[in-house]
């Protein structure tokens, strides 16, 4: 079906049944996202108050086949927030639905509204004595319900998993404005189809994610944080075989870093502490929680002498306060900033096998100098296979010189990527950005199945246009 423009007849519509609060006026950050690569556009800007003011906003686009773009945090990295094209949508924001809905700190279980930050979650279950481990470098802006929506991950995902491992159920909106209740408690509950996995990850195609019954844990009894200077790719994983081994799961993080989004840091933020003179070529960040009785900073200081034995580490640091643990994250969450500052050509979020991360990072290495003299920032969370892989200039020039390059260098590491076994998109989703690589990269049946699923929940196509599933097929 062809969309409907929110014109001045359709927000009377909205403004016969929704109270004057719901509505915001236009604003830039409601059609933009953080890298500038489209400007979006809104008819109307609702932000309900509750599950039954979202009812009735997609009640009325229903009837209207108004495209209505579900808006969280706008911290998205692949479009999906801002519709750059069709008629002017609604652009639907949770930033009224902030509620902690309730704690039952025994079954460690929270339920939250969609428009809670991440970092309120955070301290909402620390004064419960309980911990939400999934962390974003966004968690000052990112809302709950925008993180399940792309299923992101973040840098514990090695130890308690996705935002989809971190979901008991969930309360949504149906495109015709139907309320499912799906907020339960339960680790079981084998009744049919799983509506609540179908939701997560769906980028707001399927519905609107309006609470959230999330999977809390016992905050480890002791926490520690080590840098340290590995001689390669290979070592790396070899000293995550041998975390692992010694601490089994206490291992919360283990992020890998090249040397070059450390010169960015330099360059870009000089005030973001490094703990080493010389930055290292490769480097990991290992975040580990441990039961009572043991100690994170000698399990650390174990760790480093049986990798230094063993030729994989050379130099580290273990850190012996909460202070120079915050400084070692503080440093890792800084790298994407440091990115932005330069200007990559083209970034890729991408997932491999754990034992084909060293062979994508030598053969990539090689693809990407035979395309030109470009530089290479690899970083990310090496515990779970998730590489952010970015492509930018050489020094002293502009990426806008090479902006025509972007789609080429693209698809050849995408093409690397399939090769191996990965995945074009690890936890940022495809949004807009990626429907091509989608089509280009997706199974055929599954791209079928979802087309179909999308047909029968949405047939006017309405929920987030063009997002994931090209608008013509929507």
């Amino acid at each position: 079906m062809t969309l409907a423009p929110a014109d001045p007849a359709f927000r009377a519509r909205l403004a016969a049944e929704l109270p004057a609060s719901a509505f915001r006026e236009p604003a830039p950050h409601y059609v933009e996202e953080p890298r500038g690569r489209w400007q979006g556009q809104a008819g109307v800007i609702v932000a309900p108050a509750s599950t039954e003011e979202v009812a009735t906003t997609l009640r009325i686009a229903h009837a209207a086949g108004v495209g209505v773009v579900p808006y969280g945090g706008g911290t998205g990295l692949v479009g999906g927030q801002v519709m750059p094209e069709g008629p002017a949508p609604v652009v639907l924001s949770l930033e009224r639905m902030t509620r902690v809905r309730a704690i039952h700190p025994s079954e460690n279980t929270m339920i939250v509204e969609a428009g809670a930050i991440l970092s309120d979650i955070h301290d909402a279950a620390a004064g419960a004595d309980r911990l939400y481990p999934l962390s974003l470098a966004a968690k000052g802006t990112a809302r709950i319900g925008g993180i399940l929506s792309t299923n992101a991950g973040g840098v514990n995902v090695l130890r308690y998993g996705n935002a989809r491992d971190l979901c008991l159920g969930l309360e949504a909106v149906l495109p015709d404005g139907t309320i499912w209740h799906g907020l339960k408690r339960l680790r079981k509950d084998n009744t049919g189809y799983d509506l609540r996995n179908l939701l997560i990850g769906a980028e707001g195609t399927l519905g609107v994610i309006t609470a959230a019954a999330l999977r809390l844990v016992p905050v480890p009894a002791g926490e520690g944080t080590a840098l340290m200077a590995v001689r390669d790719p290979d070592a790396a994983l070899a000293l995550l075989d041998m975390a692992q081994a010694q601490m089994g799961s206490g291992v919360s993080a283990f992020e890998i870093i090249h040397r070059q989004g450390l010169d960015f840091l330099r360059q870009t933020l000089p005030d973001v502490r490094q703990p080493l003179d010389e930055p290292p070529e490769w480097s990991v960040l290992i975040e580990v929680g441990l039961p009572r009785g043991l100690d994170p900073a000698e399990a650390l200081e174990t760790l480093f002498a049986e990798g230094f034995e063993a030729g994989l580490v050379h130099d580290g640091v273990v850190a012996q306060s909460q202070a120079q643990r915050d400084a070692l994250w503080d440093m890792r969450e800084h790298i994407p900033e440091g990115n932005r500052r330069i200007g990559a050509i083209a970034s890729h979020d991408i997932a491999l096998p754990l034992g084909e991360l060293p062979e994508f990072i030598r053969r990539g290495a090689a693809l990407v100098a035979d395309l030109g003299p470009y530089r290479i920032n690899c970083f990310g969370h090496l515990g779970d296979g998730n590489l952010h892989y970015n492509i930018f200039p050489p020094e002293g020039e502009s990426r806008d010189a090479y902006r025509a390059e972007a789609p080429a260098i693209s698809r050849a590491l995408h093409d690397l990527v399939a090769e191996l076994g990965g995945s074009f998109s690890a936890e940022h989703g495809v949004g807009r950005l990626k429907v091509g690589d989608l089509e280009h990269y997706g199974d055929p049946a599954k791209l079928a199945a979802m087309r179909a699923i999308k047909s029968a929940l949405d047939p006017r196509g309405i929920m987030n246009p063009g997002a994931v599933l090209r608008l013509s097929e929507s």
